[in-house]
């Protein structure tokens, strides 16, 4: 099979990594991300992931973003925690919208942990709406409690949302189980297991490609993991009133469409993919 080209490619600042959005099939768009050697989350990536997403939503149809790792080992490794913490409003203005973002994400998303995805790897997976593994190679881990940081409110609330057995929330977070792409079916942790052949299958059937068509996807998920979310926006009592998420959200489309914007400009006269 001859190489997909390239939609666009977005370097990762300071780095040698890039983000590359690919088509392999009709309106079913590829994030694959490579950020030697283990795609932490650092704010060049964060933001390169980020422009990303705003890309395809502004200026490709409506259909399916796929995210997996170039690298064959790991998905992502998760955060550099001391630098995190050492860096002003990381959590905030950094790691948060992009965990936000896919949260309410107005197309389907889907994880495609082709290896290791632990701690905050771990948990920008389960920000998407479904998550597929590689059956032989990877685990899934939060491994806070190995090196000894704390969950912040946001971080256990998406597995306290979407994990249907409590006992498996208990293992994963108080005993820093690894699980193996069998397990993690079994426990609900994932929704298939294979690669991208596999994962097209999986679209195809459920018939993803539609859902975003209305509208409503993004609004609808955002009622659903309300907790959560309160959580990432740092008000943790009650809802916001309508009137406010509304111009929030507008202000936040007219933020991604300039960064569309300023990213053409920057990159006027090279040859992207095809749109449909």
């Amino acid at each position: 099979m001859a190489p997909i080209p390239p939609l666009f490619t977005i370097p990762v600042t300071g780095s040698k990594g890039s983000v590359v959005a690919t088509q392999p099939s009709a309106r079913i768009y590829l994030i694959t991300f490579n950020s030697p050697p283990d795609n932490r989350l650092t704010p060049s990536f964060l933001s390169s992931f980020m422009l990303a997403l705003d890309i395809l939503e502004y200026r490709f149809p409506t259909g399916v973003v796929v995210t997996t790792s170039a690298i064959p080992k790991f998905y992502s490794n998760g955060l550099d925690f001391e630098n995190a913490l050492k860096t002003k409003g990381f959590f905030e203005r950094m790691l948060y919208p992009l965990w936000r973002r896919l949260l309410t994400y107005p197309m389907p998303t889907i994880a495609l942990i082709n290896g290791h995805a632990f701690a905050g790897g771990f948990m920008t997976a389960m920000m998407h709406d479904y998550r597929f593994m590689n059956p032989h190679h990877g685990f899934l881990c939060l491994n806070e409690l190995d090196f000894g940081a704390p969950l912040q409110p946001p971080m256990a609330s998406i597995f306290r949302q979407k994990l249907p057995n409590p006992n498996t929330y208990r293992t994963m977070i108080l005993e820093s189980k690894r699980f193996a792409a069998l397990e993690a079916l079994k426990e609900g942790i994932v929704d298939g297991l294979g690669a991208l052949d596999e994962l097209l299958t999986f679209v195809e059937e459920t018939k993803l490609v539609k859902k975003g068509h209305s509208g409503i996807y993004g609004i609808l998920k955002e009622e659903m993991w309300g907790e959560t979310i309160r959580y990432l926006d740092l008000k943790e009592g009650g809802a916001r009133a309508r009137k406010e998420k509304d111009d929030e959200r507008k202000t936040l489309e007219r933020e991604q469409r300039r960064r569309v914007d300023e990213w053409e400009k920057e990159n006027a006269g090279k040859r992207f993919g095809p749109k449909l």
